[in-house]
This record gives structure tokens, sequence and C-alpha cells, in this order.
């Protein structure tokens, strides 16, 4: 069952909306959203005596509700819970042919991830399910931060690397009043973080996606770490509320005039090179190949929004 890394579905995720999966009212409003992913939690947004009864919710949401063009996802329980086999198994079984994404929380290492593929496996042969479900894994330990380049290169079933600032937190013993604020450290505290995770992304072809912002009552301190991890090459950030999904999207969605520009330049690299020539002026400034990489980025980007 296993395909070639370059087979990975291109998938949208811009934003990733994160809603209870225990609230039938929440995966229904979230449903209607015009937004690229979401994934119904069964991890921290669900009290352990609700983790259960939840699947059944998560399975009718999955194969009830009209999701339209959104990636259908669910985040299960680490594998050091008694919770995260049964989580996977319940969910495929009941609505695997629904369903795009399994997210896996606090991974520690590759072998964490080869144990979900395995087990999607076994089930994608029994169940003769019509797709591959794809693998997300949350990189918020800082044991899995040292194995992340291990992680990233686990199974070619892994589609996307997570930055999950909130338990990466409490993992390195970072000062809670530094994080998300402008105050104490000089420059984004989670510069490397962010940087290594992207890096090791990128290596194997994966997304990288950033984490929360928890006060979703403050758009402008969310703007700005959204930019920050799209200016290091993530294309998306985490929403844990509504209000975050078009404020994500948007900075991560290239403007129509950076994407006409884009494809001009690209028109007037293939004239030179039908003309022998390896590199051209554009607009005041030499382009070549390399410049071409960086929009070509861009233009496939535009393309995979619809724009």
């Amino acid at each position: 069952m296993q395909r070639d890394a370059q087979q990975r579905p291109r998938r949208l995720r811009r934003c990733q909306l994160s809603v209870p999966g225990s609230s039938e009212k929440m995966m229904s409003k979230a449903a209607a959203m015009d937004v690229d992913f979401v994934f119904l939690d069964l991890e921290d947004a669900v009290a352990p005596a609700e983790k259960r009864p939840a699947r059944a919710r998560i399975v009718d949401a999955l194969n009830g509700l009209d999701w339209g063009r959104t990636t259908r996802c669910v985040r299960v329980n680490d594998v050091t819970t008694e919770y995260a086999y049964e989580d996977i198994i319940e969910v495929v079984e009941g609505a695997g042919a629904n369903l795009d994404v399994i997210m896996l929380p606090k991974a520690m290492s590759a072998a964490d991830v080869q144990f979900v593929d395995k087990l999607l496996t076994m089930m994608e042969i029994k169940l003769k399910l019509p797709h591959r479900i794809g693998i997300d894994v949350l990189i918020e330990e800082v044991e899995a931060m040292m194995n992340v380049e291990a992680i990233a290169a686990s199974t070619p079933r892994l589609e996307c690397l997570i930055f999950g600032m909130g338990d990466y937190s409490a993992s390195q013993g970072v000062s809670v009043r530094d994080i998300g604020g402008s105050g104490g450290y000089p420059g984004d505290i989670w510069h490397y973080q962010r940087h290594r995770l992207t890096i090791a992304a990128r290596a194997n072809r994966l997304d990288a996606v950033d984490g929360p912002f928890a006060d979703f009552r403050d758009p402008d301190v969310y703007l700005q770490e959204a930019r920050r991890a799209m200016i290091l090459g993530m294309v998306g950030k985490w929403a844990i509320h509504p209000s975050q999904v078009e404020l994500a999207q948007q900075v991560f969605s290239p403007s129509p005039d950076d994407v006409a520009r884009a494809r001009d330049m690209m028109r007037a690299y293939d004239a030179a090179l039908a003309q022998g020539l390896g590199a051209v002026q554009y607009d005041g400034k030499m382009i070549d190949i390399a410049s071409i990489r960086i929009v070509r980025n861009l233009v496939e980007r535009a393309a995979l929004i619809g724009m």
C-alpha cells in the first residue's frame, strides 16, 4: 500500500482549524466554513470521560456532513495513552472513506509514526479503502525536535510536520509570559524551532505548519506570528477559533499582483531559454534558474488555491 513520496497528495493547509470532537454543534459549523483543513480533535480539546463517546460523534460528522473541498482530519491521542489505537481503529472503520488525514500528537521518534502507518496500512487493505489516509505529525517535545529529521523521513505516508509550541513550551521550560509577547527575548522566541522543523519538512517534501496562538482576541499578534512562519517557508497556521481562519488564509495566500508578476517572470525566462540564454533582465534585475525556482513555488501555490 505504500507509495513513493512523490505521490503524496497536494493539500492546502493555509489554515488548520481545530474543532472539539465532542461538540456536534462546532463540527457542523466547521463543515460550513470555507477553510482549507479541519481537524476533529480527540486529544486536548476532549475531556477523558468524553474521549470514547467523541469517536462516534466524529464518525457521524465525517459521514453525515458536507465538507466540500475541506481536508478532513482527526487528531487522535498520542501513542503512550490507552486511547490511541482504538481512536484510529474506530474512526477509520467507521468513516475511513470520508477521512483524509490522521494527526498524531506528541510523536517522539520515527517509530511512533511508523506504528500509525502500519496500523493504517492493515486497515486500508482490510476495508478496501479507495484512497490512502495521510499522517500529519505534531512536534511538541524537546526530544521530538532532536529527532525531527528522522521523524520527517519515517514514512511516505507522512504529509506534514506541525510545530506545537504549547506543549513544547512546557517541555523546554519556556516562560509563559514570553510566549507570543513582545518583551523579554530579543526577537522571535520560536525562530530556531520553526526553522529547523521547516528544513526537515522541506528536505522530505513535506508541508510545515505553525501551531496555535491562544489569544484569539488579539488578531494583530496572530498575524505577526503567521507572517513569521510564512517567511520561513511554512505553508499555514492553526486556528483555534473561527475568527482566526480568514487571517491565516490571508497571510498564506499570495497576492494577485505577486502571482501575475511571477507568471510574467516565468514567461520572460522561458523566452530567454529559447534564445539560448541562461539569465535575463526583468524589471531592472537579473533572473536565472534560482530566481525561477522561487517564483515557481508561488505560482504552484496559486494554482492549488485556484488563483
